[in-house]
């Protein structure tokens, strides 16, 4: 009877050490000074600075890609939803007030690709490297029988810091507050399971897939830079549950927000899915971010400064609506495109 060996059974412990140390050059990229010690120890190690945090609080996150890899995987083009794995994490960390400062991921597959992985791996260092956070260690895991040999995943964890009378949590949100909303990248990484369902294989194959792959936008820097200058009382990023699920959690009880449709321009893929899908317009605005993919909740006073401040820093936004009287939720009505 022939010897068995891990590697026969599916599973090459050399191909992932080799893989790890081709890695390194790219997590050194996203180092901050406040990390100790090396790639490949057992666990990461981050000094906090704390200087200037009267009361300094952890803020932590987890979340995937989730069936936007199954497009990924249909165009063999990995070097994207790495970013969009770093995103959806930071910016959930971010719209707390708090500071990205390390993340670590997991990364699973039916059969190790050093190539493919390698690409993940590279968008991974992109989003830490946008975000400012420090990439501090991760798993790889080669899991035959689990996933066939060309499926993997991805998860990932962000954790930041913010002092605690820092933390925007929405008690400070008023009547008459404006909401303004940041520009999204396309759809982000949500509704990718009902997009599937409208667009074939082959019309994903072309320009539409090229627009799907778009990664999500990372709001980190530009937020950090704005709410240290102005007063931000609240944020939301639009993920999963689009306008309607998502705002009413930056808002305190007893205040709603009122959204003007028409006050920003939505960009053509989402009218290219809601005609295909023939999608009512509730759940369009339920389901993915419409081209809004952050919302700031701040004193009215402020909006103009704020919509400038972003521009100059590359990203529009738009005053989209306002904090009202009434049950906490969301009312979108026809409204006219501000300037």
């Amino acid at each position: 009877m022939a010897r068995l060996t891990y590697k026969k059974a599916g599973v090459d412990i050399d191909k992932a050490d080799r893989f790890i140390k081709k890695i390194k050059p790219l997590i050194e990229k996203t180092r901050r000074k406040e990390v100790i010690g090396k790639i490949g120890a057992f666990s990461g190690f981050f000094r906090p600075a704390l200087k200037g945090l009267k009361d300094p609080i952890l803020v932590s996150s987890t979340d995937g890609v989730g069936t936007k890899l199954l497009i990924a995987e249909l165009l063999k083009k990995y070097d994207t939803v790495g970013i969009d794995l770093v995103a959806m994490c930071v910016n959930d960390v971010v719209v707390m007030g708090a500071e990205p400062i390390f993340f670590l991921d997991y990364l699973a597959s039916g059969r190790l690709e050093s190539e493919k992985l390698f690409e993940l791996t590279k968008g991974i260092t992109s989003g830490c490297r946008d975000a400012g956070c420090a990439l501090i260690g991760g798993e790889t895991a080669e899991l035959p029988g689990l996933y066939e040999k060309d499926k993997f995943d991805l998860a990932g964890f962000c954790v930041g810091l913010v002092d605690r009378k820092k933390i925007l949590d929405g008690t400070k949100v008023t009547r008459g507050d404006s909401i303004i909303g940041l520009a999204s990248n396309g759809l982000h990484s949500n509704g990718f399971s009902l997009v599937r369902r409208i667009f074939s294989r082959s019309e994903m194959k072309g320009r539409l897939g090229l627009e799907l792959l778009r990664p999500t936008r990372i709001y980190v820097k530009p937020i950090l830079q704005t709410i240290r200058k102005y007063n931000v009382k609240s944020m939301a990023h639009i993920t999963g549950g689009g306008f309607y699920d998502n705002i009413p959690r930056a808002l305190p009880k007893g205040l709603g927000a009122k959204i003007n449709k028409g006050s920003w321009p939505i960009p053509r893929i989402f009218r290219e899915v809601q005609r295909k899908g023939n999608i009512e317009e509730r759940e369009m605005f339920r389901t993915f971010n419409m081209g809004i993919g952050m919302v700031l909740i701040a004193g009215s006073k402020d909006t103009k400064k704020i919509i400038a401040l972003l521009k100059r820093m590359g990203i529009k936004s738009w005053a989209i609506g306002e904090v009202v009287k009434g049950k906490r939720g969301v009312k979108i009505v026809n409204g006219k495109r501000s300037k």
